[in-house]
């Protein structure tokens, strides 16, 4: 198993190695970090390191994976570890479309759903840095959609909206995203709501109220966000499979089908990529590594230390999130969000990440900013089960007492779709 492994690894090595070298990660020939370049520093990144290989068993895991994808709920996955602030695994599994052949690699695209979040908070905060956004200014100032109960939009910040502090209920009105309603209209809909508390106070998750980020995004660039967000964060980090639109994910040479938990193909909806804030990132699990490794400052030319501090930063508790992931509650505690990122104290130690769920597509990202370690996955079907990956990966890390966290030594494990109360806290956007 080890020597596949090693095999294996150093077959991926070489595809993301020669992409690097080749300069297949740089565009368009523009200039320096925030221009579009990638500099030589952050192309060595992308390469497969086998010496930062320290406290992940890599077989281990492996194992562990093949075995997740022997559950009936699953069709193909694609898994990045990162060691040390290097890409130490990139492996894919499965299928792109149940029952075609069709092998999910590493450069297979899936969608990232609410993991989409961390980007329009970096893309805020990169903003602001730039001097063209003011993050404690109305969003009013910026969206000229989203209206809120009372006319709060003209005392609820940006800030507020990207730390889903307006105080809305729960994923307002995301059934009628889901129902084909325009967002910018919804957003006005919004002022009919009551108020739960003032703008500032309190924290529930938003999708489509989230997105009026987009709008300041927008208005700041002089662009639409869909070119905004690869101009100005995936080019400059070398992200070459990254888009936000539905046209981006199927124009890849390799993209992954949604599938319900059964393994049944599901129709593709275009409703988050109408809150491409909230949810509307794509990219192949490299490229969500090399985000991981942009989010841990170790391509400081692109994203600053200062600006990490502020995104990553408890700007505001969330306790009802210890209810939903009380699986883990030995370990885990103190939780907060800042701007689209979740933090966490887990077994002493500060951790960051999200977790994202459309119909047909789930995803994660969790990482140690001290350690440089983190761990990103992806797959095409409804089933939560796969997420508790994070956590045996974070055990593995700290050297912790193994934890089946992810429930494959059960006798039986039935098929298992996102738990209503993921659905309705931000582990991601129904539909």
């Amino acid at each position: 198993m080890i020597r596949q492994l090693q095999i294996g690894l150093a077959g991926i090595a070489l595809v993301v190695g020669g992409l690097a070298l080749s300069g297949h990660l740089m565009y368009g020939g523009s200039k320096s970090g925030a221009h579009g370049q990638v500099s030589s520093a952050d192309r060595a990144l992308a390469k497969i390191s086998t010496i930062d290989r320290r406290d992940i068993d890599y077989a281990a895991l492996d194992a562990r994976l093949q075995r997740m994808m022997a559950q009936p709920s699953m069709v193909g996955m694609a898994v990045g570890i990162v060691e040390n602030g290097r890409i130490t695994f990139v492996k894919g599994y499965g299928e792109t479309r149940a029952g075609s052949g069709d092998k999910v690699t590493p450069l297979t695209v899936f969608r990232w759903a609410s993991v989409s979040k961390g980007v329009a908070g970096t893309m805020a905060a990169k903003l602001a840095e730039m001097g063209k956004l003011d993050l404690n200014a109305p969003i009013a100032q910026y969206s000229s959609t989203l209206k809120l109960p009372g006319g709060r939009e003209y005392s609820a910040t940006l800030a507020d909206v990207l730390s889903h502090r307006l105080g809305l209920y729960r994923n307002a009105y995301d059934d009628r995203l889901e129902d084909g309603q325009d967002p910018r209209l919804i957003r006005q809909q919004l002022a009919t709501l009551a108020q739960l508390c003032a703008p500032g106070t309190c924290w529930s998750y938003q999708n489509v109220a989230f997105d009026s980020s987009s709008e300041a995004v927008a208005k700041a660039m002089g662009e639409p966000y869909q070119q905004a967000v690869p101009e100005l964060l995936f080019k400059p980090i070398g992200m070459t499979s990254a888009s936000v639109t539905r046209e981006g994910l199927e124009a890849s040479a390799s993209w992954a089908r949604p599938h319900a938990v059964g393994r049944r193909e599901l129709p593709m909806s275009d409703a988050y990529y109408r809150v491409p804030a909230a949810g509307g990132i794509n990219s192949n699990i490299k490229d969500m590594a090399l985000w991981m490794i942009a989010q841990m400052g170790l391509m400081p030319d692109v994203l600053d230390q200062k600006l990490l501090d502020q995104i990553h930063a408890p700007w505001v508790a969330t306790p009802s999130e210890r209810g939903r992931l009380r699986k883990f509650a030995e370990r885990l505690h103190d939780p907060y969000y800042g701007f689209g990122w979740r933090s966490y104290d887990y077994a002493g130690h500060r951790i960051i990440g999200h977790r994202g769920g459309i119909n047909g597509y789930r995803s994660l990202i969790l990482f140690d900013p001290k350690m440089k370690s983190g761990v990103v996955a992806l797959w095409n079907s409804n089933t939560s089960q796969p997420a508790a990956l994070e956590f045996e990966v974070m055990d593995m890390l700290y050297h912790l007492e193994f934890r089946d966290w992810m429930e494959l030594d059960k006798a039986q494990v039935a098929p298992t779709a996102e738990a209503p109360e993921d659905a309705q806290s931000g582990d991601g956007v129904r539909g």
